[in-house]
């Protein structure tokens, strides 16, 4: 390579890194901003959950062309008629979960994989279950490229969730049904929470399960809209 080549592929080099390196930082100061403005704003307080929210590279997880809203508030199609949801309602459902270091938590409907990776940084594993096999594949190469040994994840049909490794310390599901899984119930540990949306299309509300003595404690929290729990049918439960 003569001098002059060399000299110019070094600074293309160059330019390119210093290009990648303003982009990151552009992508943290949204981060900062969408943690400030949409959710410690609307009362999120725990520091685990606001860390994670600052932590979690939200632009990897939406599709090319929706990386510039990526930080927006608002929900975000990934493809297969699915959604990466508000980041306000994954903070919001995640801290309903109270969750600790050493718990294992179900996810029902992976998606892009957003969610489980916020459940990682704070518990200790993650199962989660995506119907679609499209979505579960790419989650699962895009969660190990970036380094989460801790969630597991599953093609399957969410309703019946995971009972392989049951019971569940805390349970999150973003897809709704119109009536909680029995399933999902039985799969709760005793002292265990569950967050669910429930009712039909577009007339949802977040409901909070606790179960303690074997018994269920429910209580409505917000209301929603999800994208409809599906069995391998295409057939809404």
């Amino acid at each position: 390579m003569s001098l002059s080549v060399k000299i110019v592929f070094l600074g293309l080099i160059a330019v390119s890194c210093k290009s990648l390196s303003q982009s990151e930082t552009e992508f943290t100061k949204k981060r900062e901003m969408m943690v400030a403005s949409q959710i410690e704003s609307r009362g999120i307080t725990d520091p685990r959950v606001l860390n994670a929210m600052r932590k979690v590279e939200r632009h990897l997880f939406v599709p090319p062309d929706q990386v510039s809203r990526a930080y927006g508030d608002y929900p975000l199609p990934i493809g297969y008629g699915q959604t990466i949801s508000q980041p306000y309602i994954v903070a919001f459902m995640t801290e309903a979960l109270d969750l600790t270091p050493a718990m294992k938590v179900l996810e029902i409907g992976t998606g892009s994989g957003y969610q489980a990776a916020v459940l990682a940084e704070i518990c200790d594993t993650v199962y989660t279950v995506e119907l679609v096999p499209s979505l579960a594949q790419k989650a699962k190469n895009l969660l190990l490229l970036l380094g989460y040994k801790n969630i597991k994840v599953r093609t399957g049909d969410g309703y019946q969730g995971w009972i392989e490794h049951s019971p569940f310390q805390a349970i999150i599901v973003t897809c709704s049904p119109t009536r909680i899984p029995a399933p999902l119930i039985d799969q709760l540990d005793e002292g265990g929470r569950m967050i669910i949306p429930v009712g039909e299309r577009y007339s949802q509300e977040l409901i909070i399960l606790v179960k303690k003595n074997d018994r269920l404690t429910q209580k409505a929290v917000l209301p929603v809209s999800f994208v409809p729990m599906l069995d391998q049918n295409q057939n809404a439960y």
